[in-house]
């Protein structure tokens, strides 16, 4: 019996029951999360990209912009189908606080880092290979610059996604306005040290496209450890929250 619990509590399975159960439904899930990963990509690294082959014509504020407003419209258009995690850190964290369960995080993952992929391959197609198809990389301060701008910008990145996604206390409807406003002040603020993915499949699409690949390591370790603490510290909010009210 205890070996029961335990296997539920580290798969998630009984959370993911009616999931498996609605095959139909499970498959538009999956398809919402390769379009909608497909969107942010085609529109945050296309933006990079096609500010490199017209000569600075986006600018960095605007791909900034083009970023956050992708992903208010990917959350109004798809969060009621999948809940538009777009990101593979975002359903992690929904997999730690127990939202999802192991099979359905491989799987909206799986969908991601495809979508990501083939946004890649059409940003390269249509724009051309100047930009690299808006590959992150290091650049202003190197490779620790990076991996910390990575775990510091997914730190807070996750911890808003948890206050207005998955708090009951928090005001749902404007979810989509925050994490969009957060996506698009972070990469305003800190792309030019190592582009402000807070994404793996933002990072994949464009590397596998472009063939940059330089310490492409930071855009998986960096916003994991992000996500982790963010995890921790808004439990920790939360369950102090609880105990005052």
């Amino acid at each position: 019996m205890a070996d029961s619990s335990l296997w539920q509590t580290v798969t998630g399975v009984e959370t993911d029951r009616d999931w498996r159960a609605d095959r139909r439904g499970a498959a538009a899930t999956l398809l919402s999360e390769v379009l909608g990963t497909f969107a942010l990509v085609f529109f945050s690294a296309g933006a990079a990209a096609v500010d490199a082959t017209s000569g600075g014509a986006v600018t960095l504020v605007g791909a900034g912009i083009a970023a956050g407003l992708v992903v208010v419209a990917m959350i109004y258009a798809l969060g009621h189908v999948s809940g538009a995690h777009i990101n593979p850190i975002v359903t992690l964290a929904f997999r730690l606080t127990g939202r999802i369960g192991s099979l359905r995080a491989l799987a909206y993952m799986a969908a991601q880092l495809s979508g990501a992929v083939v946004a890649g391959i059409a940003i390269v197609t249509i724009a051309g290979d100047a930009g690299n198809a808006g590959a992150t990389a290091p650049a202003i301060g190197g490779v620790d610059a990076a991996f910390l701008g990575e775990v510091i910008l997914t730190f807070f990145l996750v911890l808003v996604i948890l206050g207005v996604a998955t708090d009951e206390r928090a005001q749902g409807s404007f979810a989509a306005i925050a994490v969009g406003s957060y996506v698009g002040l972070a990469i305003i603020a800190w792309a030019p040290i190592g582009g402000a993915s807070m994404n793996p499949a933002r990072s994949l699409g464009p590397a596998v496209a472009g063939g940059e690949w330089s310490a492409h390591w930071i855009y998986w370790l960096g916003p994991f450890l992000g996500a982790v603490l963010a995890v921790l510290a808004y439990e920790l909010l939360r369950d102090r929250r609880s105990r005052s009210s």
